[in-house]
């Protein structure tokens, strides 16, 4: 089986054949409600390509056992596909060391690393930086933190756009702030946010950067060194992977300057009852028995999306947005929230009148998946004066005539909740 699916990876694909593309993804072939799947919460989770299914099933199948911690075939041979997924990573995001790379449950786990890291850091009046535009998993944490530590949390404002403010940013910035943390897109309003330039900034007066890179990695292909970024986060079920694994990046001086998160195996070098030293990176940060199988298959999901090209995905789904937004604008009393000309495939709306559950519930019923409420972004729903927004969001999978679904779903909702 493993061979069969690392033979189809290996196939290029000189176009985008949307048939061929789609026949990867099986969920795609199933019906909700007696009506064809249409789904538009790409945001929320990707759907994942048979070879990533494949992947997965191989590895329980044939060399299910612990990694790091014997000497017999199955262990050695599941370490070996393990750390190879640790070296895929560190080619596609362009890392420096693999040992820089932590493997973690998700971007919520990375970010409360980083917080409880700095735990031991920050003292009483310095600074930390958040934007307006933040899940609440890249704000909750860095509370929890001011609360501990006596900092100060500083927010980036936000425009009617949907855009940072930077000048506001520039003044924001001191010789008390010690850190920096924005998402790179916003899961809410699909808003790139400049990270180049916030980055270069917090770094001119010593302050360290972390991005939330769980939005723009099934979209873009991050230069991490390029970036010169201090950590940088994401989930591999956000880019065609598995639900429970995703990545803590971490500059190497900043991984060894934080103190472990969690004690256990496999993150030690030496134990007795009187002291404890710890395991060099990155074991350092990984107690324990990971997800085994969730890291090869992240490994193996971005094989299948790099074979496809970055590129050929961006260009995909800029055209997806772009129909999308027209032709949602044709519906009256339809509100769009996040109009940068800087964004990726999400489409927030409202209209007028109508609750956004309301909306998510009918076209539900018609075979469309689309997200309602905050998406765990409610500052920026207060920010607007809305209980929440109906959101599409989509992956280069999608159709244009999907998108036509939609707005007819859409048109049927409204005409049946006025």
């Amino acid at each position: 089986m493993f061979c069969n699916f690392v033979d189809k990876l290996r196939q290029p694909i000189s176009m985008l054949d949307i048939d061929k593309i789609r026949a990867d993804f099986p969920i795609l072939k199933r019906e909700v409600n007696g009506k064809p799947l249409v789904y538009f919460d790409n945001a929320a989770t990707s759907q994942t390509p048979q070879v990533v299914i494949d992947a997965i099933v191989d590895y329980y199948s044939n060399y299910n056992a612990n990694i790091h911690r014997g000497v017999h075939s199955l262990s050695q041979e599941a370490t070996d596909k393990y750390e190879g997924a640790r070296l895929k990573i560190q080619k596609h995001f362009n890392i420096k060391e693999s040992y820089e790379i932590i493997f973690t449950s998700g971007t919520t786990h990375s970010i409360n690393i980083v917080a409880t890291g700095f735990e031991s850091i920050l003292n009483e009046g310095d600074q930390i930086i958040v934007s307006a535009l933040e899940h609440h998993s890249n704000i909750v944490p860095w509370q929890m933190l001011c609360e501990k530590t006596g900092a100060i949390l500083k927010v980036i404002p936000m425009n009617e756009e949907g855009e940072l403010i930077m000048s506001e940013y520039d003044k924001l910035l001191s010789d008390k702030t010690k850190l920096v943390f924005t998402n790179h897109i916003s899961n809410a309003l699909g808003t790139i946010n400049p990270i180049e330039e916030i980055i270069e900034k917090a770094h001119a007066i010593g302050a360290a950067v972390l991005i939330d890179g769980a939005q723009a990695c099934p979209h873009i292909k991050p230069d991490l060194q390029k970036l010169d970024v201090d950590f940088y986060v994401t989930s591999a079920h956000k880019i065609y992977g598995p639900t429970g694994v995703g990545i803590l990046y971490g500059k190497e001086e900043w991984l060894t300057k934080l103190p472990p998160y969690q004690g256990g195996g496999e993150m030690i070098k030496e134990v007795t009852f009187e002291k404890t030293t710890y395991a060099d990176l990155p074991h350092k940060f990984e107690a324990g028995t990971p997800n085994i199988s969730g890291v090869i298959a992240f490994g193996v999901a971005l094989d299948y999306a790099n074979n496809i090209g970055f590129d050929v995905i961006e260009k995909r789904e800029k055209e997806l947005l772009e129909y999308a937004t027209e032709k949602l604008l044709t519906i009256d009393g339809l509100r769009i929230y996040g109009t940068t000309a800087h964004k990726t495939s999400v489409i927030s709306f409202n209209i007028q009148g109508i609750h956004p559950y309301d909306i998510g519930t009918i076209v539900d019923k018609l075979g469309v998946a689309v997200r309602t409420g905050h998406h765990c972004a409610q500052p920026i729903m207060d920010f607007y004066k809305i209980p929440g927004t109906v959101r599409a969001s989509f992956s280069f999978y999608n159709t244009f005539e999907e998108i036509d679904v939609l707005v007819e779903s859409v048109k049927k909702a409204q005409m049946m909740l006025n």
